[in-house]
């Protein structure tokens, strides 16, 4: 990293890999304090099913863009940046270092290389149009006509993330130009150093179903109902993410909670695939780290000597 920028750490991985956990360590090793880059975090109420750190957690170190909308707010990638940008001001301005952890890859990346969405305003009937579609069964339909008039974007989002294959497909309908072509970038303010933690697949998968049925124990079902008795929308943007569909269809009587727990398991799998797209283990800007058989600590040390200017 250049010695002459403020530095930003970055950890970045799978899902269930033990982000949150080393980034709390490494935050009470070096005077950090932790930006999120988990786009379902961001919400209020979304706690046990998103993996939010606990209160507990939260105290020991400042987070920052946890619990910040709604679940019935609209809420983009653009404004998160924003957001994102001037926690990471502020954060230098107190002398910290900032500490992005999440597996968002559109979030992460978005802040680390400076993405300037297109300034393209929304086509509101057009996107009535493609939503009544995704919500008539069309959604891998619509996904395919991406594919067709914008590669590029279609790789880099998840096929069941309709709102954003929805931006894509407004946005090339609106300029005629793909999505990906009108995406400029500005280099941010600041030196990146992102670590990325790995594990074999058959301990990934172990523990990501020892997670879930941790969520379940924890109450997972019990938040769903009380999202629903505060008045949202099961079929919200953001109660899309795995865990949320499932358990609804389990409340409404079309899955029994032993298949809705392994429907979870099953897409969070499908999930951590998609995840390693935008986290390549050949990427060169990424320093990995294996899990377990690199301890936390030697891993909190060696990046904290990485992270330390000089």
């Amino acid at each position: 990293m250049s010695s002459q920028l403020p530095r930003v750490v970055a950890i970045v991985g799978p899902t269930g890999i033990g982000k949150s956990r080393l980034a709390l360590s490494l935050a009470q090793a070096c005077h950090g304090e932790i930006v999120n880059a988990d786009s379902r975090q961001v919400y209020r109420h979304l706690d046990i099913g998103t993996a939010k750190p606990t209160p507990d957690e939260r105290a020991l170190v400042p987070h920052h863009l946890i619990d910040i909308v709604d679940p019935d707010e609209e809420f983009s990638l653009a404004r998160y940046q924003a957001l994102a940008a001037a926690a990471i001001t502020g954060i230098h301005r107190r002398g910290s270092l900032p500490i992005l952890v999440g597996g968002s890859g559109q979030y992460v990346w978005g802040v680390l290389e400076g993405w300037q969405a297109p300034r393209v305003a929304p086509d509101p009937e057009l996107r009535r149009d493609l939503e009544a579609r995704a919500a008539s069964g069309e959604g891998a339909a619509l996904y395919q006509e991406l594919v067709a008039v914008d590669p590029e974007s279609a790789r880099r989002i998840d096929p069941k993330n309709t709102r954003r294959v929805i931006r894509a497909l407004e946005v090339y309908r609106t300029t005629g130009l793909p999505f990906s072509q009108l995406s400029a970038r500005k280099p941010p303010a600041f030196a990146s150093l992102v670590i990325g933690l790995t594990c074999a697949r058959p301990e990934l998968y172990r523990r990501i179903d020892e997670r879930i049925d941790q969520m379940i124990a924890n109450g997972l079902v019990e938040e769903v109902k009380r999202l629903v008795s505060l008045g949202y929308r099961l079929d919200l943007p953001s109660l899309s993410g795995i865990g949320y569909p499932q358990i609804g269809e389990y409340l409404a009587g079309k899955l029994a909670l032993a298949e809705a727990v392994a429907k979870i398991k099953r897409e969070t799998r499908r999930f951590v695939r998609h995840q390693y797209g935008w986290f390549r283990l050949t990427d060169p800007r990424i320093r990995w780290f294996g899990v377990p058989a690199m301890p936390e600590g030697e891993i909190v040390a060696a990046v904290a000597r990485l992270a330390t200017p000089g």
